[in-house]
């Protein structure tokens, strides 16, 4: 009898022994959890949006406050169409980094580290995000007839019999875009600019109506503004299966008149820059609008898709292909953000990677320069295919994106090569443009497969390393640029990219992301050096009214 009851006894301690072991194994993976996401959040450096807003008047300091009400309703608009309910995921008692990262990422999928889920319950993340039923097939999409189902504007629901339906975003949306057109239109009462005041006009009648045509023309004709607003749905990145749905997103810039000045001659040059690209005639083969224009801005404020994991430091907008063709389009240089990203994390990341003596290469103006005309090669090549069967956009469907930035990114540093070689840019060292651009590689790599700027600089590094633009040095882990090489790559990429779009060749673009649109493990290597050296992945913002004072 002792005997069995010291087995027993025996049993309920080895049981409780392996119990308390393995909870204390789960509590130790849930401190592993919350430490690798802390170290994530730390990832992002911090930064306040601010300006000097003595250039403003009293009438303009009123509208402000106005704009700052009409882009967090955009705000939450991109949090239903990435996610879904956003209080059902924020109302869940999070400690402080973990509710920091979920909304830098608007949700529970890692943006910068190609959508994988860092919360437990969640599985990947939808293609479609929330713009599609998550049930949904390709297939079923593609055989489903409806007019309206490739719209920038739509929803895609099902109705109460199961069937797909299209939902206008006016619609989808109403109590949020019904508020931010009467802001809007308040805005434009104390607006003293003409311009200004018919771009908030028709830009609230757009929120109401899914029809943009008339703000993107109002927005381009407006020339002498100090405070800039965009807001509505505007890019497709969000819309990963297709690449049809635009997301909302904001931004609320005040000019920088003394550098936007500066730029003004560029803009004049854009149609010989179309003539001289290093392709057959026929892949640029259309007049890049003659109204474009260049400004250098301060941000004070990011609402929604723009603001989700990596920041936008420059923008060029409209897209609307019509608008482009006819007025061209503005390039928008977000200064302080920019110079935020130079300074906290370009210039460490060329201190680790780029090779000692051409590390003074890397430089601001360089930087800035390169990503001015990033902005302004988006208007480059062509719009419609050679065959003017479709848009380009249209043709290269979910690989667009990738493709646009692609061409974006090797066209801008090409502009500043040939704006270099026709005399127009000074007292130029090209060696700076190179290596940072090299150095600006790194930087956006890190943003990862689910983006196209990561997929676009993934499928650049590897071109310029079979090409020879760059060598590695084994023994210091630095790379080290190849001028000649470095041209060559440049103008045999800028060919290449806009051969693909011209003929709206889907194949092609998705033979170049299978092959170098991902991270290959010597890549991968120096981007963990980069990590384990603390420096930032990207910035996150203080923003707000009270962050301005107002």
């Amino acid at each position: 009898m002792k005997k069995v009851l010291v087995l027993i006894l025996a049993s309920v301690l080895a049981f409780a022994c392996a119990n308390r072991t393995t909870k204390e194994s789960n509590e130790d993976k849930k401190m592993d959890v919350k430490e690798e996401i802390k170290q994530k959040a730390d990832e992002f450096a911090s930064f306040k949006l601010t300006t000097d807003l003595s250039v403003l008047t009293e009438k303009e300091r009123q509208i402000l406050p106005l704009l700052f009400e009409a882009a967090k309703l955009m705000e939450d608009i991109y949090w239903m169409e990435a996610f879904g309910d956003k209080e059902e995921l924020l109302g869940k008692d999070w400690d402080a980094y973990t509710r920091k990262f979920i909304q830098i990422n608007y949700g529970p999928w890692e943006r910068l580290n190609n959508n994988e889920p860092f919360l437990p319950g969640y599985g990947a993340k939808p293609a479609g995000a929330n713009f599609y039923p998550v049930d949904m097939t390709r297939e079923e999409f593609e055989n489903w007839s409806d007019d309206s189902k490739t719209s920038l504007y739509t929803l895609v629901r099902r109705g109460e019999d199961g069937a797909l339906k299209s939902v206008p975003y006016h619609v989808a949306f109403g109590k949020q875009v019904e508020k931010a057109a009467a802001l809007l239109k308040k805005a434009a009462q104390l607006a003293e600019d003409p311009g200004f005041k018919t771009y908030l006009e028709k830009r609230a009648e757009a929120l109401l109506s899914d029809d943009y045509y008339d703000s993107d023309v109002a927005w381009m004709a407006m020339k002498n503004n100090t405070i800039d607003f965009i807001i509505g749905p505007i890019e497709n990145y969000e819309d990963q299966l297709f690449g049809y749905k635009a997301a909302h997103e904001s931004f609320i810039l005040i000019k920088d008149k003394d550098w936007s000045s500066k730029l003004e001659k560029y803009a004049a040059l854009l149609p010989g820059l179309q003539k001289a690209l290093p392709c057959e005639q026929k892949y640029k083969d259309e007049t890049p609008g003659l109204d474009s224009d260049m400004n250098v801005y301060d941000a004070v404020y990011y609402a929604g898709d723009c603001n989700a994991g990596s920041k936008t430091i420059a923008i060029n907008l409209p897209n609307d292909e019509k608008v482009r063709e006819t007025k061209g389009s503005r390039k928008l240089q977000l200064k302080n953000s920019m110079q935020a990203k130079f300074d906290k994390i370009l210039v460490p990341i060329a201190g680790l990677l780029i090779a000692e003596d051409q590390r003074s290469h890397v430089k601001f103006d360089a930087f800035f320069e390169n990503t001015m005309f990033h902005e302004v090669a988006h208007g480059l090549g062509l719009g419609n295919t050679v065959d003017k069967s479709s848009t380009v956009r249209e043709a290269l469907k979910d690989n667009y994106t990738s493709m646009e930035e692609g061409k974006a990114d090797i066209l801008g540093l090409w502009c500043v090569y040939q704006l270099n070689e026709m005399g127009e840019m000074g007292e130029k060292d090209m060696m700076d443009n190179f290596v940072t651009f090299m150095a600006g590689i790194f930087r956006s790599v890190r943003f990862g497969a689910a983006s196209a700027h990561g997929k676009a600089n993934m499928m650049r590094f590897y071109y310029f390393e079979e090409a020879g633009a760059f060598t590695r040095d084994e023994a210091s882990g630095t790379y080290r640029v190849d001028f000649e090489k470095m041209k060559a790559a440049m103008l045999g990429l800028a060919e290449h990219i806009l051969v693909i779009q011209g003929n709206g060749d889907y194949a092609a673009a998705q033979k170049e992301l299978d092959e170098k649109g991902f991270i290959r493990e010597a890549l991968q290597n120096d981007l963990d050096r980069i990590g384990e050296a603390g420096i930032p992945r990207d910035i996150v913002f203080e923003q707000g009214p009270e962050v301005l004072g107002l």
